[in-house]
């Protein structure tokens, strides 16, 4: 459990002349390091984690999912017609996930939560960190940095999402249908995740540029840990 202090995200320890694949890989390997240490995380390891966390746990994604589709498209209005192929993709990845957060909250109507409490909840520090921080970048002219955010959450869907549905079903003995949410991440992710690698590796990312994109991913990866960590507060 960490002590509640939100750090500086470290830098990467990386070589000299490092590709940007290299230096993202970097950051995964430290933000893999962030997940381990999450409680719900290392109790579903261990396989002492109950209905209740897995509960808790889609209780506080889904008041950061609902925020994902608008984010992305407020990047997409802050590209310029330079970035056209950034704000295409941005768009179409907006209509794609603008209807994420349904399918979680079926699943925690399946598992015995109530649908008026869900939705009246608030996001807990750590989400209300991140979403601020999303929006915050979104509003800039030219977010290029945001594919950053993109490789952090999408590859934890494409990576992680699959194998966290298969722990909780195999702990709790749930059904396919209460961990729809994170079943179809590790698909969609995989797809979306993709994409990006074909952006990143387009030559629309200069050098500048791929520093921010690191930046932001280094961001993101704590702050979407920090959510994790925090539940309930």
């Amino acid at each position: 459990m960490t002590d509640g202090t939100l750090t500086e995200p470290a830098a990467p320890s990386i070589p000299d002349g490092a590709t940007l694949s290299d230096r993202l890989a970097a950051v995964w390997a430290d933000f893999e390091e962030m997940l381990a240490r999450v409680p719900i995380l290392r109790r579903l390891g261990e396989g002492t984690v109950t209905l209740e966390d897995y509960q808790r746990l889609l209780f506080n994604l889904r008041q950061q999912v609902v925020d994902g589709s608008p984010w992305i498209s407020r990047a997409a209005g802050s590209f310029d017609i330079d970035h056209f192929e950034l704000r295409a993709a941005a768009i179409r990845h907006a209509e794609e996930e603008h209807r994420d957060y349904l399918m979680l909250e079926r699943d925690y109507v399946a598992v015995g939560g109530s649908l008026a409490e869900l939705r009246a909840g608030r996001k807990n520090i750590g989400s209300e960190a991140l979403s601020g921080y999303m929006f915050h970048y979104a509003s800039q002219p030219n977010p290029v940095g945001l594919l950053g955010a993109m490789f952090i959450i999408e590859g934890l869907g494409a990576r992680r999402a699959a194998a966290w549905a298969a722990r909780f079903q195999e702990v709790l003995g749930l059904a396919d249908n209460q961990v729809h949410f994170m079943r179809y991440h590790e698909q969609a992710d995989a797809a979306h995740t993709g994409d990006m690698d074909a952006i990143l590796s387009s030559g629309l990312v200069d050098e500048g540029a791929a520093d921010q994109v690191v930046r932001c991913a280094q961001v993101v990866a704590r702050l979407y840990a920090l959510q994790l960590e925090e539940l309930d507060r």
